[in-house]
């Protein structure tokens, strides 16, 4: 009997650290400001994961659907596979249960990319999509970046458009909008196209350089990035880069590590555990200009949000 009890109480301890080894592995990462998660189409529920990994956002492809949905995942929408339920309700009850952050240590704001994808490019049928989302976003108002009046003001989540070609003049008409428009390096210095609409920039690696990793980068692509990073921030703008070379993992790091070193604000990558990894070792690091201010952000207990989007 004493044998049986001491090897029951061996199997509960060795089931007591299994246990804690799983908690420990789904423990939520510390937040990476710089990390940002692409996800294909066929993701099935896409948001877990990023978090899980501290990334402080996503770039989610969706199509307009029926009953006024805007649909992740290819082909037919299915139902329940809707931005909605998969990313907008999960994303802002976590930030609502958390006094209006993400987690604890959330300075910046969780950046969500949504990029209208699919078949459908009727340029009404896309606008109309943007306010199906519009309407979804205002139900979360306390807990979103928004422009009020031509002023930014940071929330827990800021929500950019991609995809929609004409989206940039329905926005510029909203008084108070709760989404900001994609941008490029060509919108430095734009009238068109100010840092309180279009606030962040997104390019894809390979439209201006063509180095992948392998070797060391040339100088003159260095000396490219780091003047077009230091224009875009000196123009108010966040920068992020995605379509980097789909090279070894080495060959990655050592694109991540030159970004870095420019003060690229988000890395955009379909490698969500190898970016994680590599930002923990190496956190980017970027002074926030003198117009930069920090302020209370309005979510429901007070919290000090960089007031930047």
């Amino acid at each position: 009997m004493a044998t049986l009890l001491g090897g029951l109480a061996g199997l509960a301890g060795v089931t007591g650290v299994t246990t804690l080894g799983i908690a420990v592995a789904r423990r939520p990462g510390p937040y990476l400001p710089a990390g940002h998660a692409l996800v294909g189409e066929e993701a099935l529920d896409p948001l877990p994961d990023v978090l899980r990994r501290g990334l402080a956002g996503l770039t989610v492809p969706v199509r307009p659907g029926p009953h006024g949905e805007l649909y992740l995942g290819p082909g037919a929408p299915r139902p329940g596979r809707t931005l909605r339920r998969l990313v907008l309700g999960p994303l802002f009850s976590r930030a609502h249960a958390r006094g209006g952050r993400l987690c604890r240590d959330q300075r910046v704001p969780f950046r969500l990319v949504v990029e209208f994808a699919g078949p459908v490019r009727d340029a009404e049928a896309l606008l109309r999509a943007y306010r199906m989302l519009d309407q979804q976003l205002r139900d979360h108002a306390p807990l979103i970046s928004r422009c009020v009046d031509g002023k930014l003001l940071a929330g827990a989540v800021t929500v950019s458009i991609a995809g929609i070609v004409d989206a940039r003049d329905l926005l510029a008409t909203q008084r108070e909008r709760y989404a900001f428009a994609d941008g490029s390096f060509d919108d430095i210095g734009s009238a068109t196209a100010p840092p309180e609409l279009v606030p962040m920039i997104s390019e894809q690696w390979t439209r201006r350089f063509g180095w992948d990793g392998c070797e060391p980068i040339p100088a003159e692509e260095r000396h490219l990035l780091h003047a077009l990073v230091r224009s875009a921030h000196e123009d108010g703008r966040t920068v992020r880069i995605s379509g980097l070379p789909s090279g070894t993992r080495k060959a990655r790091q050592a694109v991540w590590t030159e970004l870095g070193e420019a003060g690229v604000d988000v890395i955009a990558d379909a490698d969500q555990a190898g970016l994680a990894r590599h930002l923990r070792r190496n956190p980017v690091h970027r002074t926030l200009p003198p117009s930069v201010v920090r302020r209370p952000s309005p979510s429901p207990r007070r919290t000090d949000m960089a007031q930047t989007v």
